[in-house]
């Protein structure tokens, strides 16, 4: 059994984070019972704990009274918070779980708090093994970090550095029971399966296998960190006013280059990470076709799209309505299809909104001739994806007005204007966003 003494005495805060209210993700496993108990004699303030009831398991009512037992001997509160697990969840159930778990985490978080969980190194060591498996980069590699965002907080684990049998033997040494989620063990789950077959076969062969894998992420967050870094340092020269970035400017770095910007820049967007067959497809299919081209490609959970000298990224735009086309007042706003954002009016009037269908022209108020909606748009330089979602406002039949933006008549619009949200569709300058 390994010795207790090699965990920490007690635990101290993040620099940077005195005073900050700690929330333990409290399980009831030995792993953060460990963690809970250390947490409690440290005196970490406005300590609390929650427990997330899955509702997986037929024991999943007596794991959360075993966790409010213990919370009650050490003086800690908590809450037992019941979440709904995604079923149908493509990720599979271990996922959906996590999901539905952090989800929760989130929400019970206070602004600038810490959440306290219990992984080890041997947790260390898995993810390691799964990420180059799932073919990870240096990033994905970098595995587990002991402090990062989270919410409006930060994710602390005070324990990731040490073996996770010193803190079973922490436990032991104080006749504390624990819980066993037999999930744990099932060779079913990735993680379980390389905790139960592959790891103990490694440590057999080269002992030191588990500190190893952990060290080999700390190098790899080590090197990380130096190419956030390098795209920080790279992403501003390329940024262009409407959110996109220049395609001249990406042109020019090396591949290597190029890929990390556009790894980086997506990150920022909070867009899922790219296969690399995507990144090849988008050199050849979208950088570097014919300027006047407008390609479009797709990856699981975002789109690339370019216009002249931008490429665009955003989660894939909502398909339009073929038919859509209503009557309003001007009184309140008009909330529009999706991705459309709103209608606003000075004072009341009586309008037929649509979408562009095609040919629509408008004369100017003071102009000699109709010029169609393609070419207002394009000298303003807005790209096809923001034309089509442009509010076609009539009254009395006569097209007066193009989202507020070009009018016929502007004393019979009364001042309308389309404006959009932080959702708004890539590619919008940001004069238009006036929400």
């Amino acid at each position: 059994m390994a010795k207790p003494s090699r965990l920490p005495q007690r635990l101290s805060l993040p620099p940077g984070h005195a005073g900050a209210p700690c929330l333990v993700a409290f399980s009831g496993g030995a792993d953060s019972t460990a963690l809970l108990l250390l947490a409690a004699e440290s005196g970490l303030p406005d300590l609390r704990a929650v427990h997330v009831h899955h509702g997986l398991q037929d024991a999943a009512d007596a794991w959360a009274a075993h966790c409010e037992a213990a919370c009650a001997q050490w003086g800690v509160p908590i809450t037992v918070c019941r979440v709904q697990v995604a079923a149908d969840d493509p990720a599979g159930p271990e996922a959906a779980a996590r999901k539905a778990r952090y989800a929760a985490f989130r929400e019970l978080l206070p602004a600038g708090g810490l959440l306290l969980t219990g992984h080890h190194r041997g947790d260390q060591a898995e993810t390691v093994l799964l990420r180059l498996l799932r073919g990870s980069g240096v990033e994905g590699l970098a595995a587990i970090r002991a402090l990062s965002a989270f919410g409006t907080g930060w994710l602390w684990r005070p324990l990731l550095d040490q073996p996770g049998d010193a803190l079973r033997a922490l436990v032991e040494s104080r006749g504390l029971s624990w819980i066993e989620d037999p999930h744990n063990q099932a060779p079913r789950y990735a993680r379980s399966w390389l905790r139960t077959a592959l790891l103990p076969r490694l440590r057999e062969r080269w002992p030191e296998a588990e500190a190893q894998l952990a060290a080999t992420a700390s190098r790899c967050a080590e090197t990380a960190e130096l190419l956030h870094e390098l795209a920080a340092e790279l992403l501003p020269a390329l940024r262009r006013e409407d959110g996109g970035l220049s395609i001249a400017g990406l042109l020019a770095l090396s591949v290597a280059r190029r890929r990390l910007v556009l790894r980086h820049w997506l990150a920022e967007l909070d867009l899922p990470p790219p296969y690399d067959e995507t990144l090849r497809h988008l050199g050849r299919e979208v950088l570097t076709v014919r300027a006047d081209a407008e390609p479009l490609l797709r990856w699981p959970g975002g789109e690339f799209r370019r216009y002249r000298d931008g490429l665009y990224a955003a989660p894939p735009l909502a398909p339009l309505p073929a038919d859509y086309a209503v009557d309003w007042d001007g009184d309140s706003d008009l909330v529009l299809p999706a991705g459309c954002g709103l209608l606003r009016a000075a004072a009341p009037l009586r309008a037929r909104v649509r979408l562009p269908r095609g040919g629509e022209r408008l004369r100017l108020r003071g102009a000699a001739h109709h010029r169609s909606l393609r070419a207002l748009a394009q000298q303003q330089g807005l790209p096809p994806w923001i034309r089509e979602r442009l509010a076609i406002i009539e009254v009395d039949g006569e097209l007066l007005s193009i989202a507020g933006r070009w009018n016929a008549d502007p004393t019979r619009t009364a001042g309308v204007l389309q404006s959009w949200s932080t959702d708004a569709p890539p590619g919008l300058p940001l004069s238009w966003r006036q929400i």
